[in-house]
C-alpha cells in the first residue's frame, strides 16, 4: 500500500466517527473541555485498534463481525440517538439542561463506529500487510497508527462544527444530533 491509500482509507473509516463527533458536540451542549476532547481520542484510539485486531484475529471471526456489524451497530447508535431525540423534546418543553456524554455512552459510539475497520484489518492480513517493519506502509502497526491519527484529527475538526451549529440551533440540535445517529446506524446496516 501507499501512503496515499492509507489516507483515503483512513479519512473513509473516518467519516462515521465524524459526524458522530459533529453529533455529539451539537446535542450535548453542556460538554466540558475534557469530555469534548475524549471523543476525538476515544475514536482515534477505537479507530487504530481495530484494524490490528481484524488483522489478528479476523481470520477466526470475519464471518461472525461481518454479519453483526450493521445490525450492532444499528442498536448501538440507534439507541443513543434515541435517547438524545427525547432529552432533546424534553429540554425544549420544560427547559431543563441536556443529559451528560457518559464514558459508557462515548465507549459504545466509539465501538459502533469503527466495527467496520475491523473488517478493513481483516483484508490488510491478505493483502500482504505485515508485522515486519520494513516498508512501513506495509506494516500493520504502522498502518492502524496513522488511521487512528487521521481520525483524531478529523474528528477534533468536527468538534467546532458542531458547537456553531449547536449555537445557531438551541435545544432542537439534540434532536438532530440524535436523527444524524440513527441515519448513520440504518446506514451501517444496509449499505
Amino acid at each position: 500500500m501507499t501512503i496515499t491509500e492509507i489516507l483515503l482509507i483512513g479519512a473513509a473509516l473516518s467519516m462515521d466517527a465524524f459526524s458522530v463527533s459533529l453529533s455529539a458536540e451539537m446535542a450535548y451542549s453542556n460538554l466540558t473541555r475534557t469530555r469534548r476532547l475524549m471523543m476525538p481520542v476515544m475514536f482515534g484510539i477505537f479507530q487504530g485498534l481495530m484494524p490490528a485486531a481484524g488483522y489478528f484475529l479476523g481470520y477466526w471471526f470475519r464471518d461472525i463481525i461481518s454479519r453483526a456489524q450493521g445490525p450492532l451497530s444499528l442498536v448501538i447508535l440507534g439507541f443513543i440517538g434515541i435517547n438524545m431525540i427525547r432529552a432533546g423534546v424534553k429540554a425544549g418543553a420544560d427547559g431543563s439542561e441536556p443529559k451528560e456524554l457518559t464514558a459508557a455512552a462515548l465507549t459504545a459510539l466509539a465501538v459502533a463506529t469503527s466495527i467496520d475497520a475491523f473488517a478493513v484489518g481483516v483484508s490488510f492480513a491478505a493483502s500482504g500487510v505485515s508485522v515486519n517493519f520494513h516498508p512501513i506502509t506495509q506494516n500493520i502497526f504502522a498502518v492502524s497508527l496513522m488511521i487512528a491519527a487521521i481520525t483524531f484529527l478529523l474528528c477534533l475538526a468536527a468538534l467546532p462544527l458542531g458547537r456553531a451549529v449547536s449555537d445557531k440551533l438551541g435545544d432542537r440540535a439534540q434532536i438532530l444530533g440524535g436523527v444524524i445517529l440513527i441515519i448513520i446506524g440504518i446506514k451501517n446496516m444496509f449499505f
